[in-house]
């Protein structure tokens, strides 16, 4: 079911091989073009993944009007049962463009750059939504929809709106969720991200919690196979696109690139910020060569040619994540950049590779089958449906662990070709932060 018909002459179409005919009103176009807005057509939707699936080449600024348009959608399935009744209608205005805003601080390559440590970014992407909409383009487009746009559609990107209409735009079954999946799948050319959004959209409702009695968005029963399927594909597109080993390959390189550039003074990490995908390997490319420190000789004679020519590192060493569960490593190998960086150098040594030629990648997302939203039962009752699952509806809590760790894997990387045994690492992946660092602290080689 197509967004309420408005005359033709107040919008105009945009073919998207996705959606068909997504229909843009004028403050959405004048959103659009601004300059930071514009800039989203320039990064890749899944970062460096076009290294390995040679189609996913599209962009944020493609997903991003993808969201809209479902924005569109969900808001006339609800108003025409008449369930926007109770929202404020700046809320019902808003949604639109929060969705379509929802990525406009994302950096380059998009999500890479947030696994990199605190202090060599300057936050996540969502984080810096308000320095965007406070560009005057799209400030002044906002703000005459009213006054405090801006702060409100924030709030919505951010996941602290008070809006009951928050969970379409940041939540378990939010719009975003359900268009990169679809998108991603397409371009890829993978068959894995398929899902049914015309039954999942028909089957949003808005719910009053039982316990706070607060205004939220939920999913009818009758969603409950589609909702089902949703997070199924997401696993396996997690399993088999975004941590596939030649992406993750690629992510370890890109990310050492820009983490050698900002250790080595080539760039600040606010300039980090606003730079699209080309536009930031150039401003590297030419700022490394003017420098002779051994960190700019790396961005410019070894990381940045690895991107461009595909030269990635090769896998020594891939172990199941579930051989890491319970392990201690779990709580320091996302989170202790440093120690991991010194892991990664006293391997490099051990393995005889120059410059620090070794990559240790272990991706995280522990909610990635995480399940937060009220449920109308066909009888009428209302219950929150969360990681504890409902016994007979959705089940998937009991086995979410079991497919999160079967979509992680451990690796180490290295620029030249090696073999790592997984009996000589398994003992460090054992060991706390503190330990750790204790032991490489001894010459005794860790292989």
């Amino acid at each position: 079911m197509p967004p309420t018909v408005q005359p033709l002459h107040e919008f105009e179409v945009v073919r998207d091989p996705l959606w068909n005919t997504i229909r843009v009103d004028p403050t959405a176009l004048r959103i659009i073009d601004a300059p930071e807005f514009q800039r989203l057509r320039y990064i890749r939707q899944l970062g460096l993944a076009y290294l390995v699936y040679p189609g996913a080449n599209h962009t944020r600024f493609d997903h991003a009007l993808g969201v809209y348009h479902l924005a569109r959608w969900a808001l006339a399935i609800l108003g025409e049962r008449g369930e926007l009744r109770e929202v404020d209608p700046v809320d019902c205005t808003l949604v639109p463009f929060a969705g379509l805003l929802h990525d406009i601080g994302h950096y380059p390559f998009s999500h890479a750059l947030e696994e990199l440590d605190e202090g060599r970014v300057p936050g996540h992407h969502e984080a810096l939504t308000a320095r965007f909409l406070a560009a005057p383009r799209i400030r002044e487009a906002l703000e005459a929809l009213a006054p405090d746009a801006p702060a409100r559609i924030e709030a919505l990107v951010r996941e602290r709106s008070p809006s009951p209409l928050q969970g379409l735009v940041s939540g378990s079954l939010d719009l975003d969720k359900i268009e990169y999946l679809r998108r991603d799948a397409r371009f890829t050319g993978v068959p894995y991200g398929e899902v049914d959004v015309d039954r999942l959209l028909h089957a949003l409702t808005l719910l009053r919690d039982p316990e706070t009695g607060t205004l939220q968005m939920g999913i009818h029963e009758k969603g409950l196979s589609a909702l089902e399927s949703l997070l199924f594909a997401k696993y396996q597109m997690f399993r088999n696109v975004y941590w596939h080993h030649a992406v993750r390959a690629a992510t370890a390189l890109y990310k050492r690139l820009v983490q050698d550039a900002v250790d080595g003074g080539v760039v600040r990490p606010d300039e980090l910020v606003g730079q699209s995908d080309e536009r930031l390997l150039a401003l590297l490319e030419v700022r490394a060569g003017l420098s002779d420190t051994p960190a700019a000789r790396r961005v410019a004679e070894r990381w940045i040619p690895g991107v461009r020519e595909r030269r990635l590192p090769k896998r020594a060493l891939e172990l199941p994540g579930e051989a890491l569960r319970g392990l201690a490593a779990e709580e320091w190998l996302y989170d202790d950049g440093a120690l991991r960086h010194a892991l990664e150098l006293r391997l490099a040594e051990e393995l005889e590779i120059a410059d620090g030629g070794v990559f240790v990648d272990y991706p995280e997302k522990p909610r990635m089958l995480g399940l937060e939203l009220l449920l109308l039962r066909r009888d009428g009752a209302v219950q929150r449906l969360d990681d504890e699952g409902r016994s007979g509806l959705i089940d998937l809590p009991r086995v979410a662990d079991e497919l999160y760790y079967t979509a992680r894997a451990f690796r180490i990387f290295t620029t030249g070709r090696r073999t790592v045994s997984a009996n000589s690492i398994l003992p460090l992946l054992s060991l706390d932060a503190a330990a750790l660092r204790e032991r490489l602290a001894l010459p005794e080689p860790l292989l």
